[in-house]
């Protein structure tokens, strides 16, 4: 049976990546769009970063590549993707935190040594409610001193008063996986269920038995986010990358 190690963790690793471009084309490009943001904005070589829904570790590995001094801590609430990126990226620069953002208690639960300069997040966000929303960026804000950034890359939409600009953002996007090649990509149910088939995964699929919950009902809109972070104390929040329905939110504290 095909053992699970760091080199299997990296191949899961890279048919994540490639099912997330069957719904994100541009993916590489919002991440060099979050890694030039921390480059033109950050105030010291040795950063540190909270991945919040740090999933396999995708964004963290281009960060830890692209910044060599940088330590990055991942939280998120899905066992068999922490354990793919712990295998794929455990050093002393990357540890990553089971804790579910919504929950109290999730930023005491990282054991931070200083304060964050940066929380970071892509394709994560989305699955929470409004309410858990704003505390979320209320607790970040509150972590960072002057300066500190909260970015955010996302499906992220203008709701009731834009449903025709989201379905052209929808539109936009489904255009550009056709024309990159990626709308052909396996997607997210082919990939978790070449997962839930592979031996040497088992044990991470029985630890995260059935999955976790991402059910919105109060679905929060870009606006959101921008006026969440507003209101939290970033002292600018706006959104500074779009592609169709993809964006990036950025907050300076």
């Amino acid at each position: 049976m095909t053992a699970l190690d760091a080199a299997r963790a990296r191949y899961w690793i890279e048919r994540w990546d490639r099912q997330q471009e069957h719904y994100m084309p541009d993916r590489e490009q919002r991440f060099e769009v979050i890694g030039d943001v921390l480059d033109e904005l950050r105030d010291r070589d040795d950063l540190l970063i909270v991945d919040l829904g740090v999933g396999p570790g995708t964004l963290a590995q281009r960060l830890l590549d692209r910044f060599p001094a940088t330590r990055v801590v991942g939280v998120d609430a899905d066992p068999l993707l922490l354990g793919l990126a712990e295998l794929a990226l455990g050093s002393a620069r990357f540890r990553t935190v089971f804790a579910d953002l919504r929950a109290d208690g999730w930023l005491e639960a990282l054991e931070l040594d200083r304060e964050p300069d940066a929380f970071v997040s892509t394709t994560a966000l989305h699955w929470m409610n409004r309410e858990p929303l704003r505390q979320l960026i209320g607790t970040c804000a509150a972590a960072l001193k002057p300066g500190g950034l909260f970015i955010d890359g996302d499906h992220l939409y203008e709701g009731p008063t834009g449903t025709r600009l989201d379905a052209l953002g929808k539109a936009m996007t489904a255009r550009r996986a056709q024309r990159q090649g990626t709308a052909a990509s396996e997607d997210w149910a082919q990939w978790w269920d070449a997962v839930a088939r592979a031996p040497e995964l088992a044990e991470l699929v029985r630890l995260r038995d059935g999955g976790f919950e991402h059910t919105v009902h109060d679905r929060p809109t870009v606006h959101d986010y921008v006026e969440f972070a507003r209101a939290a104390g970033f002292a600018e929040a706006g959104v500074l990358w779009q592609y169709g329905d993809d964006r990036v939110v950025v907050g300076i504290r």
